[in-house]
């Protein structure tokens, strides 16, 4: 299958009522990756490249569902930074955003940076660098998509963020407002020139048109201030792109019935215990095709397909510590795969 078959695939499983239901992916080991840090711009560039070429050879001898594919990835401190926030960097771990506003009368003398200037002309510099030296018919990974609402909670002190919901809700909207025009000029300028084919920054899903976010901060408020603060936002961008794809690692079950009020949700992956993805399998077949990390214990085995109702629309996957293992994992789950659709 050449990689253009496989877009194509990946095309029509996001089509529910497509025969096309289980698409495979197999993750197999890539050289280690150099932390985001402003230093190692050079070795990210020559990390994303090797990575995608490895990638791309792979693709010869591995018949999963993968697209090979260019990784400017960043850590979740991008847009943050952007707007002014200092940056921690540990020396051994992925760097954070440090919060540069602890109280709502803050929010007023805020201004929104330029896309092209600071971090977020250096992510686009980083992509332009990737397609000269891959090709410019080479996918990009997008990079770290927060939601309106996450980079609003990574700019202001949690505290006092959180009581603000409730006793400055005025000055909440005033941030995500601005959090969503710079997501949005980004991504327009991004998708302009790179494309609207691109895999997720996170999990690896290949997507046509549409964009991809974290919504990680639902966990620690009701589904009443989702409704408030973020699923109108979600909702606007879902259609201003044709579409969304949804991570999300918080303990989130409380917010479920709000995360199918969103329009053209075209993936969700949930980052959680096995009984919770179990349920979701179930719970959001008819809305969505879905990527979790876990479709099973153990190595591959026909067992896991008793996850998963008919009608799911799921990404198995697994991982592979060499080239044999690789293979043998994967034709297990072409196996599975073949009895669903």
């Amino acid at each position: 299958m050449d990689i253009n078959e496989r877009k194509n695939q990946w095309r029509k499983f996001y089509d529910l009522s497509s025969n096309v239901k289980t698409l495979v992916l197999i993750d197999y080991p890539l050289p280690n990756r150099p932390w985001p840090y402003p230093e190692n711009f050079n070795k990210r560039l020559d990390w994303a490249s090797e990575s995608y070429q490895r990638q791309s050879e792979h693709a010869l001898w591995l018949h999963d569902d993968r697209i090979p594919a260019l990784n400017p990835y960043t850590g979740t401190e991008l847009f943050a930074e952007a707007f002014g926030c200092k940056v921690h960097y540990s020396g051994d771990n992925m760097p954070f955003a440090l919060p540069m506003i602890s109280s709502a009368a803050e929010v007023a003398s805020l201004r929104e940076p330029d896309i092209y200037d600071g971090v977020l002309g250096k992510t686009f510099e980083l992509g332009r660098l990737l397609r000269q030296r891959n090709g410019d018919d080479a996918v990009l990974h997008l990079p770290d998509i927060q939601s309106p609402l996450d980079i609003a909670a990574l700019m202001w002190e949690k505290g006092d963020f959180f009581m603000a919901m409730l006793e400055e809700p005025n000055a909440i909207n005033a941030l995500t407002e601005m959090t969503e025009n710079v997501l949005c000029k980004f991504l327009d300028a991004w998708f302009k020139e790179f494309g609207t084919e691109y895999i997720s920054h996170y999990p690896d899903f290949f997507m046509d048109g549409g964009f991809t976010v974290s919504e990680d901060e639902v966990g620690a408020f009701g589904p009443a201030q989702f409704k408030e603060f973020c699923l109108g936002a979600l909702n606007r961008m879902s259609v201003r792109y044709g579409g969304i794809g949804m991570h999300c690692c918080a303990h989130a079950t409380h917010q479920w019935e709000n995360f199918k009020k969103i329009e053209g949700l075209r993936m969700l992956n949930f980052v959680q215990p096995t009984v919770v993805t179990q349920r979701a399998y179930h719970e959001f077949a008819e809305k969505t095709a879905m990527m979790h990390y876990w479709c099973g214990n153990g190595a591959p085995d026909p067992s896991w397909i008793m996850h998963y109702p008919q009608n799911a629309h799921v990404v198995l996957n697994c991982s592979a510590e060499n080239r044999d293992e690789a293979i043998r994992f994967c034709e297990t789950l072409r196996g599975i795969a073949s009895e669903r659709g």
